[in-house]
């Protein structure tokens, strides 16, 4: 493969756009796809090339970097009537080095990523297992993390992408799947986090203390987490605006905790947590940015 492969990014809503912009801003060949116009207006205001369909960004590229929300859009970008399995070598607009590669960016179920991973094979285009972490703004200064499993060679092969995504690169391993696991049992915590910074704040507030006062104390004190400390700081200005939206989570949440449920394992927290994240939807919230839980725990926030 040439050593600055050709690159394109399927779904650019907050992530997939910081993603395009990073790349893009370190002269990386870069086209995108996305079936909101809107999203693609966004990327063509920073000069970067929009293609029609999965099909035709494959017949171009040479790495396919997959960030839609779920496994339903993944299986339609991938196998859908002009998905990526559908750009065969007669449709290439130049020859490839090496087989085609997806980075799959999404958070999913591993058994989801294990089956794109063993279908995809069959059309002789590789994947890798590479959820991401980090929001919008690491993302588009590329200092996200970035969880990975898969071939060690094809790792190795598109290192000089990866780094240029993420700063931070988590090798979990060859098995496909286990990055996904990772990432899940991550975002379990990350909404347990959210959902318990929301209740200290909103009890705090309820009593009538000092919001930034008390905000400032929980971050420098025993009580703090990054997840806290980023929603927090937008409820404390009234902004929730989506930079993740609350149905987001509230998904991977739930992947988790069916995840821990077929492993055998109690999650009190976990199914807490989802309970104000299903309350937060249930209100209405749910396209707000995920600090909107402290609404659906108190209104009066």
């Amino acid at each position: 493969m040439n050593p600055s492969p050709r690159i394109g990014i399927i779904g650019i809503g907050a992530m997939g756009l910081a993603m395009a912009r990073n790349l893009h801003g370190k002269g990386h060949a870069l086209c995108v796809r996305d079936i909101d116009p809107r999203a693609v207006a966004a990327a063509a205001a920073l000069g970067i090339e929009a293609c029609d369909s999965p099909a035709a960004m494959a017949a171009r590229c040479d790495v396919l970097v997959v960030v839609v929300v779920d496994a339903a859009q993944i299986n339609d970008v991938l196998f859908g009537a002009d998905g990526v399995v559908h750009a065969g070598a007669a449709t290439l607009t130049e020859p490839r080095a090496a087989p085609l590669a997806v980075l799959l960016c999404s958070t999913i179920a591993a058994h989801d990523t294990e089956h794109f991973h063993a279908r995809l094979a069959t059309h002789a285009i590789d994947l890798i297992d590479a959820p991401i972490s980090g929001g919008p703004v690491r993302a588009a200064d590329g200092s996200m993390s970035m969880m990975l499993a898969g071939d060690a060679a094809l790792l190795t092969r598109l290192d000089p992408l990866l780094r240029d995504l993420a700063s931070k690169r988590f090798v979990i391993g060859a098995k496909v799947g286990d990055a996904a696991r990772t990432k899940l049992v991550n975002n379990l915590l990350a909404g347990i986090n959210l959902v318990a910074a929301a209740e200290a704040m909103a009890l705090g507030a309820r009593l009538g203390l000092d919001r930034q006062v008390l905000f400032d104390v929980i971050n420098a004190s025993s009580g703090a987490s990054w997840m806290g400390q980023d929603r927090m700081a937008r409820a404390l200005v009234n902004d929730f605006e989506p930079r993740a939206r609350a149905v987001i989570l509230t998904k991977d949440v739930g992947l988790a905790l069916q995840m821990a449920d077929a492993a055998g394992i109690a999650t009190p927290l976990g199914d807490a947590a989802l309970s104000v994240f299903k309350a937060t939807l249930a209100a209405g919230l749910g396209e707000q940015d995920d600090a909107a839980v402290i609404k659906a725990i108190w209104p009066g926030f």
